[in-house]
């Protein structure tokens, strides 16, 4: 792995695939939409947008450890871990939390921008989740907008 660098990560990040073999996963009622990302002092601070049932809600996360291959772990038994990024176009996060005693695991692809979606890195999103099973490409969403236009 090649060391991730923290100030090129930082900024908006908009969901646009999300891969998981647990339907439970892809059946929350509140779905990520965005997230800007900031860096301090090796520490990560994710603010991330979500549309619940039709409003939009933000959290604020702090990482409480980062290392260099692209880790992050954060309270409550989260981590990001980065699988590949171009840090220009796009990013592929593997997602991983622990909720009511189990594991759950996703795949995630983000862009830089509102628009689009089939760039390159979304083929080779394709290609890390093609047995994945289940599999869902993100409504787009006004919460990604207010928070990248950061109204929110």
């Amino acid at each position: 792995t090649h060391d991730l660098d923290l100030q090129k990560i930082a900024g908006f990040w908009r969901e646009v695939g999300v891969a998981s073999s647990q339907n439970l996963v892809l059946k929350s009622p509140r779905r990520l939409e965005a997230l800007f990302l900031t860096s301090r002092e090796g520490e990560l601070t994710v603010k991330a947008a979500y549309n619940s049932s039709g409003s939009c809600e933000t959290e604020q996360i702090v990482s409480s450890e980062v290392n260099a291959s692209g880790k992050f772990v954060f309270p409550g038994r989260r981590e990001i871990h980065v699988i590949d990024i171009d840090y220009e176009q796009y990013a592929i996060l593997r997602v991983s939390h622990l909720w009511q005693g189990r594991e759950f695991h996703v795949l995630k692809y983000f862009t830089r921008s509102l628009e689009g979606e089939y760039e390159p890195g979304f083929w080779r999103f394709r290609e890390l989740t093609a047995d994945t099973g289940l599999y869902l490409v993100a409504r787009h969403g006004r919460c990604a907008k207010l928070l990248k236009e950061e109204l929110i």
